[in-house]
């Protein structure tokens, strides 16, 4: 029987299940969201602190909806990064299914922005940012497990547009990063960029 992806899995026990994924246990497994990041320069911040301006004055009117924060947040995000120059390619709403052994198969179209192939970019499907991106993470893990080279290291970002996460999927384990929120006195953003770039450094 045909399941829609965003139906199916909702849960990190149906991944668990699904996929045999298992939550690394060794802390040396996700370093790279922490480790020889890669500095951001004055135009990167005040660009990102424009960013982040622009968020708390939409914000306190009222929560934004999905594709508001892919405009006003992800997009420019991914600018600075430089996901939007050679030799980066990305493809949106790519379909893709998964057969298992007992014959289930689940397909959909990847509500996830796609980098080179190795990076997944998910805006948590709701219709407010309020929800939180716990919501995705197991959406996000079934579009990473979509990886063409399992045996290579894979990414991803889920976020509502007040909170950002990063994930790592290498075979058969994965793991996340910290919670970014841009509640925090202290703009974050800083540090989703920085990972943003040093990300990119690795899927060139």
């Amino acid at each position: 029987m045909v399941q829609a992806i965003s139906k199916q899995i909702v849960s990190l026990n149906q991944v668990h299940e699904k996929f045999g994924l298992r939550r690394a246990d060794n802390d040396r497994f996700f370093t790279e969201w922490r480790e020889d990041i890669v500095p951001l320069s004055a135009g990167d911040t005040a660009r990102l602190d424009q960013i982040k301006q622009r968020y708390d004055y939409q914000q306190a009117d009222s929560p934004m909806l999905e594709e508001t924060v892919k405009l006003l947040i992800v997009s420019p995000l991914l600018d600075l990064a430089g996901f939007y120059e050679p030799p980066f390619r990305f493809r949106a709403e790519l379909p893709v299914s998964f057969k298992f052994e007992d014959e289930e198969e689940i397909q959909g179209r990847l509500d996830a922005l796609v980098i080179q192939q190795r990076f997944w970019v998910l805006v948590v499907e709701a219709k407010q940012t309020k929800a939180s991106i716990e919501v995705g993470i197991p959406q996000l893990l079934t579009y990473m497990m979509a990886n063409p080279n399992p045996q290579q290291a894979v990414f991803g970002l889920v976020t509502n547009g007040s909170s950002f996460a990063f994930a790592k999927v290498l075979e058969q384990a994965y793991d996340f990063s910290d919670v970014y929120s841009l509640i925090s006195r202290r703009n974050q953003l800083y540090d989703v960029l920085s990972i943003l770039k040093k990300i990119g450094t690795l899927i060139k």
